[in-house]
């Protein structure tokens, strides 16, 4: 997919120290929200100053865009080299990645992104486990957003 740009300092606060730190906070992070069920021990993360690469196999898109997600939205880390490949052979496109700016909702961004405020909730759904609330978003987060 390429490398995906971040809010160096926007993001859930997990790193303490940087790289090798930053590294087993990213992927206690990944754990933390359950998106690695499913990797094995098939899956790096690397950092490098403000940059994270995610190399390895992943089971779908689906989840490959979100440990994106859960990678970037991180205090310190300004972009994602996704290097993962997926594993299964169905083809689905991949999704928009909006960076949510101030005053936006996930309704005004369904509306963009879907011409229809009230389909929001397939934002949100997209997004979890990294979103817990709908009104929880931030300027400088990035979301997915699937079939637009």
């Amino acid at each position: 997919m390429g490398v995906f740009k971040f809010a160096l300092n926007k993001g859930k606060e997990i790193i303490a120290d940087r790289n090798k730190v930053a590294e087993k906070a990213i992927r206690k992070e990944v754990e933390d929200l359950g998106l690695d069920d499913e990797l094995g021990g098939d899956f790096n993360v690397i950092v490098e100053g403000k940059q994270v690469k995610l190399e390895g196999k992943v089971p779908d898109q689906e989840t490959k865009e979100k440990l994106i997600l859960a990678a970037g939205n991180v205090s310190g880390i300004g972009e994602v080299d996704d290097s993962m490949k997926v594993k299964s052979k169905a083809k689905v496109s991949e999704s928009v990645m909006h960076t949510v700016k101030s005053g936006d909702s996930l309704s005004k961004i369904a509306k963009k992104y879907y011409g229809d405020a009230m389909r929001y909730p397939d934002i949100f759904d997209a997004n979890t486990p990294m979103l817990k609330h709908p009104d929880k978003i931030y300027p400088g987060q990035v979301l997915r957003i699937p079939g637009a």
